[in-house]
């Protein structure tokens, strides 16, 4: 089991959302961002830490959400997820295809990664 934080990023009521490359596991599904947990790391720790390096911002986190197991044919993730703030940075992407700013009700339309959809189901359960 790999623990794998993610967070769904707000910024002036508008979720960040992250394409997968194609070089990537999954290539060209949408995920919230994020990445593994480090031996003696924090899920919380690992987010800030995963956000900065793979997209040169920062943020605050607000709240946990309930994670999600997912079971690949290979392997199987722990995704523990996050809602988090936008704080600041420009956006420089060192691993994803292309990133979308979009409102609550357009993000059921994308393709997503597999572990990526009992989070997002849960977060457009939430009121912000």
């Amino acid at each position: 089991m790999i623990d794998v934080t993610c967070a769904v990023i707000i910024k002036e009521n508008k979720v960040l959302v992250t394409q997968r490359s194609e070089k990537m596991k999954l290539p060209l599904m949408w995920e919230f961002p994020g990445g593994k947990i480090e031996k003696n790391e924090t899920a919380e720790d690992c987010l800030i830490r995963e956000i900065l390096e793979e997209l040169s911002i920062n943020i605050e986190i607000l709240k946990r959400l309930n994670a999600s197991v997912y079971y690949y044919d290979t392997f199987a993730i722990r995704l523990i997820p996050f809602i988090a703030l936008f704080k600041s940075g420009e956006i420089v992407l060192a691993e994803h295809k292309t990133y979308r700013w979009l409102a609550k009700h357009e993000l059921s339309a994308l393709d997503w990664a597999p572990a990526d959809i009992p989070i997002l189901e849960e977060f457009l359960q939430i009121s912000l």
